[in-house]
């Protein structure tokens, strides 16, 4: 399957220039060193720092603040928790009144308030944004869901720009709210995208165990690509995923979750949201980590209890 169109920079009424735009990027893992090169292609200049040798262009977080201009925008695209506050907190040391930070990163939303208000104690502008496109990022675009001022997300709108793929501004880029309100949007982005994969999941699963019936399960899903109201950028990849693998003999049934669905639940049980497709994947996502599951072992003891039913001995 060939992968999905690259897109340049964007070209339409409601694009800012991004001459002069030169900002820092702290982080440059797969999704950083990607958006770092999606921004020079696209006329922003970049000053990447990483404690990674072979990927930084400068040595320290010092020499990083004294490349930009001033006012300085710095861009941190680390992992969230301990990590990103400690790099806030460094940065926030470096920069100055009238200067602007930016998360990128996965962090929860709760975190940017603490955030933001460590760093308005030296008057410096503080933006949270929920970044969405994987490795596909540097040639596609990005999907972009931003909190924070008006004026901050304005002075940022050239680089904004530079990151989304080609097409109406809104139909990737959206300026949420106030702080906050970016990663709030990717959480609940998530955790949505979390219950999407585990349906599609599912039916490989219900397709491949009628090997009797279906004897194309790559072609099934390849089928529904078109004309149909399940096709996605999801169902591609797992058509993809399928061509190389049709048994997915080669990957494990483990999978890890990076903290947006629990928020996403969190949150849904807060506010009193039902959101029994977005639990039920989660939940899926533990039961895939236990080889024997305890509460299984359980279920299959009471059958037996009270049933008679057979039991399987553990070998």
């Amino acid at each position: 399957m060939s992968a999905p169109q690259a897109t340049s920079a964007p070209q339409d009424t409601t694009e800012m220039s991004t001459m002069n735009m030169h900002i820092g990027l702290i982080g440059l893992g797969k999704m950083g060193a990607s958006m770092r090169t999606r921004l020079r292609e696209n006329g922003v200049t970049v000053t990447g720092y990483d404690r990674n040798p072979d990927v930084t262009d400068v040595a320290t977080l010092q020499d990083l603040v004294d490349a930009l201009p001033s006012p300085k925008t710095v861009w941190v695209m680390v992992p969230s928790g301990a990590i990103t506050k400690t790099v806030i907190t460094e940065v926030g040391v470096l920069l100055t009144t009238g200067d602007l930070v930016i998360d990128g990163g996965n962090s929860r939303f709760s975190d940017d308030f603490v955030h933001a208000a460590l760093l308005a104690e030296k008057g410096i502008d503080y933006i949270d944004a929920g970044v969405s496109g994987g490795v596909w990022g540097q040639e596609n675009g990005f999907a972009l869901m931003v909190g924070g001022s008006a004026a901050s997300v304005d002075r940022l709108m050239p680089v904004f720009d530079a990151l989304r793929p080609t097409g109406p501004r809104e139909e990737s880029f959206v300026h949420a709210g106030e702080v906050g309100a970016g990663h709030y949007a990717k959480m609940v982005h998530n955790g949505i995208e979390y219950a999407l994969m585990q349906a599609y999941a599912e039916g490989y699963e219900l397709l491949a165990k009628r090997d009797d019936i279906i004897k194309d399960v790559p072609g099934t899903f390849k089928a529904w690509q078109r004309g149909t109201v399940v096709r996605s950028w999801l169902l591609e990849l797992l058509v993809q995923a399928l061509e190389e693998d049709p048994a997915l003999a080669g990957i494990e049934g483990y999978v890890d979750d990076s903290g947006e669905g629990r928020w996403t639940i969190e949150e849904a049980l807060a506010n009193a949201v039902p959101v029994p497709a977005i639990s039920a994947s989660i939940f899926a996502r533990f039961e895939s980590r236990q080889q024997d599951s305890p509460a299984m072992k359980a279920v299959a003891a009471l059958r037996n209890q009270f049933g008679g039913h057979a039991v399987k001995s553990a070998e």
